[in-house]
């Protein structure tokens, strides 16, 4: 243990004066059995710091052949180490000279123990969720709607939210969106994505009885679209079908749905070009207004980042191209673009870019 006369006697050695240091000194000693392997240290901005406080928790998330990733309650980060050339010391107890008050009237000598040290840290950036794993799991059992008297159900391959939040490199936050985006509905408590031809054929009764009916596709009442149709599907896969594309309200107590046009439209143009591997663009369009209930207008910028129109050929011509298909990697993904195409104006490939870098 140091005291105060052999501290003075080091500060005269290195020529510094005593008026110009904290009142109070700190005189470090290591403790027993101290290793650098003891500890990790992690930067935190001020945002997940107050996360922390709060209570609450950060989880680190990645399969072994993956990069790990850190997750609050609705943000990703990227984890990379730092070194520094300054070992950093963890020192309980320790205050900082902001913490220190000049009341003493002399020097004193507090003596602490160093508990563990470091040359590195975890340093985190903000990235976006790596969701494209999620589909793809999802996409192993896909629902294909009720199983037929003396079918068994495929009970393989199904997802709890707790089973995705353990595969998943994202927020659960972030989870849940995509998964709403994806239409991805919970069935005996397990996430179930559609069979794309089975959502189709949900979205076809829908608007197939918007038209006998001749309703406003703006006013969907539910009651009457579940009667209707309950006969054809359960009623809880038209309601799904009803939130996919189209938005809740209420009016005199009653339930109804405002039919997304863009949402609607997407999905037809998605039913038509699945099996083609490119579509004349004009044929297309014709086809494409036909499929649409009456009323619903049809438009191009209504397939931005799922389809991509080829105006230098002739004729010109349209094929399937989404964005959830493209590697989530920044450089692996422009790379892939420009395999497809050697030359892209902005107004091409800004949907297909526009969330890589939106950090």
């Amino acid at each position: 243990m140091r005291t105060l006369e052999e501290v003075q006697a080091t500060l005269e050695i290195a020529k510094l004066k005593e008026e110009d240091l904290q009142k109070t000194i700190h005189c470090l000693s290591f403790g027993e059995n101290v290793s650098s392997a003891d500890y990790c240290l992690m930067e935190l901005d001020d945002t997940l710091c107050k996360h922390i406080e709060s209570g609450q928790s950060l989880v680190i998330r990645g399969d072994k052949d993956e990069r790990a990733v850190l997750c609050s309650g609705d943000k990703t980060y990227d984890l990379k180490i730092a070194d520094t050339s300054n070992l950093l010391l963890f020192v309980p107890g320790c205050r900082t000279p902001e913490q220190l008050t000049n009341s003493q009237e002399s020097c004193h000598v507090m003596h602490t123990q160093i508990w563990g040290f470091c040359n590195s840290y975890w340093e985190l950036r903000k990235q976006r969720p790596k969701l494209k794993k999620l589909k793809k799991l999802l996409m192993e059992n896909p629902y294909e709607g009720p199983t037929l008297r003396g079918q068994e159900e495929n009970t393989q391959n199904r997802y709890t939210m707790q089973d995705l939040l353990e595969r998943i490199q994202a927020s659960e936050e972030e989870i849940t969106e995509h998964l709403e985006t994806i239409h991805a509905c919970q069935i005996d408590g397990y996430w179930r994505i559609l069979d794309f031809d089975y959502e189709m054929k949900l979205l076809g009764h829908v608007t197939q009885l918007v038209d006998s009916e001749s309703w406003c596709f703006s006013k969907v009442p539910l009651e009457t679209c579940l009667e209707e149709l309950s006969p054809l599907e359960p009623k809880e896969m038209i309601e799904h079908c009803l939130n996919s594309y189209g938005k809740r309200f209420t009016e005199n107590g009653k339930v109804f749905y405002a039919l997304d046009e863009d949402k609607v439209c997407q999905g037809m143009a998605l039913m038509l070009l699945q099996n083609a591997i490119k579509f004349n663009l004009r044929e297309f369009q014709e086809v494409w207004q036909q499929s649409v209930p009456e009323g619903m207008g049809t438009r191009l910028d209504q397939l931005k980042s799922v389809a991509l129109v080829d105006r230098a050929s002739r004729p010109e011509t349209i094929c399937l191209l989404r964005v959830e298909d493209l590697p989530e990697d920044t450089l692996e993904r422009f790379n892939h673009l420009f395999t497809l195409r050697e030359k892209w104006t902005e107004e091409d490939i800004t949907p297909y870019i526009q969330l890589v870098s939106f950090f």
